[in-house]
């Protein structure tokens, strides 16, 4: 912890609830960088990664819709679509969602 925020805490911590105002309490859970999501890669937190069978895929891009990460996208010109593993978190939302089970679930490093 810096020395900075580390005589933040203190300051604050340290005086009575009745005495804290609200200017002085840290936001939490706040994006103070726009922007930065795609510096954190939530991949590596994934025990299951999906894999699509482009041949039963029907392209209703629910999987794509559905996707709480934007982990996949659409390939234009193949006519498929393209998991980002590097973002894919592997919760399985995709697979739940394909009405004609192309996506399965694999356990991550098969």
């Amino acid at each position: 912890m810096s020395d900075i925020i580390r005589k933040r805490v203190e300051e604050t911590v340290t005086k009575p609830m009745d005495q804290i105002a609200w200017q002085e309490i840290e936001p939490g859970g706040s994006i103070v960088e726009p922007g930065n999501a795609s510096s954190y890669h939530t991949g590596t937190w994934r025990s299951q990664r999906p894999i699509c069978d482009t041949e039963k895929c029907i392209r209703c891009w629910r999987c794509f819709i559905m996707c709480p990460d934007a982990a996949i996208s659409p390939d234009y010109q193949e006519n498929i679509f393209i998991w980002n593993y590097n973002y894919c978190k592997g919760c399985g939302i995709c697979a739940n969602e394909c009405p004609v089970t192309a996506i399965t679930l694999v356990e991550e490093g098969n």
